[in-house]
């Protein structure tokens, strides 16, 4: 019945009852995800899509036999997923994921002009003046200064859903600037917030068609893990993360060892950290747990997709952050740090992580901290997105 508020639960429960009869069953931790233990076949539903992964052409004709029995379906080779086209190379073992179009009808949405010329900046950098003596505090800007119209709020937040999945899904460059844009509503001048807004868009102008990469490998999940002190209005910190799969890891992992093979990103974080850290090493060890429990519901979704986990290498930049959580040091002058920070310390006693240090040029998360120049965007974004992407968008 169309528009029953019902009605999705009541479908979902009975086709999970007609899989079940069938023999495909959700595994018992990750939502959406069902596996057979007769058949190689698992796959990933989305509302009424199916995300299909097999090894034998005979276990996944079985599954379509078995819908076909109560629904109409429409397959392809997986050239499409919950909107993200995938296009797919056996040959070299990679996949290159991408939303044509998206940006493009993005700034149509939003009736936003075209740069007059590339903007590689998501976000205005404020270049850093040294050698000053006296740093005032600045005067906060008066609420009625920092007030949006109904009408701006609105757009701002359509402006920030629309590009957040976008960020979530294809290009993580996006997430840092996306985020400060929510966060900063009410907190700066409405003349530099709409000034930002509009630098993003340009920015989305420039750069509308990324494409992740994904390449064949061990399928063992790695983390950065970084934090911004104090970046952030209101004496608040940022923490930043970046999850990929690679080969497994030989422990431990010593400052001068080679970093593994890249990969895209699973998941990028950019968030705000709650309390009000009171040092560099604590903003640290605060993003060293976050990024951790987003690493769980990770580290379970491989292990019931067939890919055993060791421990997870999480990598720092603060050496004083990684020794106290390794227990090396016995800390004095920190006691304050909330002790829910150190549930981290425990999961590593436990091998379900691997704590490491790594000089900040080599840790990918830093980049989802703090704001760059453009210089150093045009620099990373080829890390994190495809070559080819990066070569257009610059002509």
């Amino acid at each position: 019945m169309y528009g029953l508020p019902q009605a999705g639960k009541l479908a979902h429960d009975d086709l999970v009852r007609h899989l079940a009869r069938g023999g495909y069953f959700p595994t018992k931790y990750t939502p959406g995800l069902f596996t057979n233990k007769q058949r190689t076949v698992q796959f990933a539903l989305v509302v009424d899509d199916f995300g299909i992964k097999f090894t034998n052409q005979l276990d996944l004709e079985h599954l379509l036999r078995h819908l076909k029995q109560q629904y109409v379906i429409t397959q392809d080779e997986g050239h499409r997923f919950n909107g993200i086209h995938l296009k797919w190379d056996y040959d070299k073992r990679e996949c290159e994921l991408s939303i044509p179009e998206y940006c493009y009808k993005a700034i149509l949405r939003f009736k936003h002009a075209l740069p007059s010329k590339p903007q590689h900046s998501p976000y205005p950098y404020q270049p850093p003046r040294y050698g000053q003596v006296i740093q005032y505090a600045s005067t906060p800007p008066s609420t009625s200064a920092c007030k949006l119209s109904p009408q701006q709020l609105q757009e701002l937040q359509e402006i920030t859903g629309t590009f957040r999945w976008y960020a979530d899904a294809i290009d993580s460059t996006m997430s840092m600037p996306v985020s400060s844009l929510s966060t900063d509503t009410n907190n700066i001048e409405r003349s530099e917030l709409i000034r930002r807004k509009n630098q993003f868009l340009d920015y989305a102008s420039t750069h509308p068609n990324a494409i992740l990469k994904y390449k064949a490998s061990g399928m063992h999940l790695w983390a950065h893990t970084d934090a911004s002190y104090l970046s952030e209005s209101k004496a608040r910190s940022r923490a930043g993360d970046f999850y990929f799969l690679s080969d497994k890891p030989s422990l431990p992992i010593l400052p001068t060892d080679p970093s593994p093979p890249l990969n895209g990103a699973i998941a990028v974080k950019s968030k705000i950290i709650d309390a009000v850290m009171s040092s560099a090493q604590e903003a640290e060890t605060g993003a060293g747990f976050y990024n951790a429990k987003e690493l769980l519901p990770l580290r379970q979704t491989l292990e019931e997709l067939g890919h055993s986990q060791g421990p997870t290498p999480l990598q720092f930049d603060n050496i004083s952050a990684t020794q106290i959580l390794k227990d090396e040091v016995s800390q004095k002058r920190s006691k304050a740090m909330d002790m829910r920070y150190y549930w981290l310390r425990d999961r590593a006693k436990q091998q379900q992580f691997h704590i490491h240090w790594k000089k900040g040029t080599q840790n990918l998360a830093d980049y989802f901290t703090k704001h760059h120049s453009p210089s150093h965007h045009r620099k990373m974004r080829p890390l994190f997105l495809s070559d080819s992407q990066t070569k257009n968008s610059a002509n």
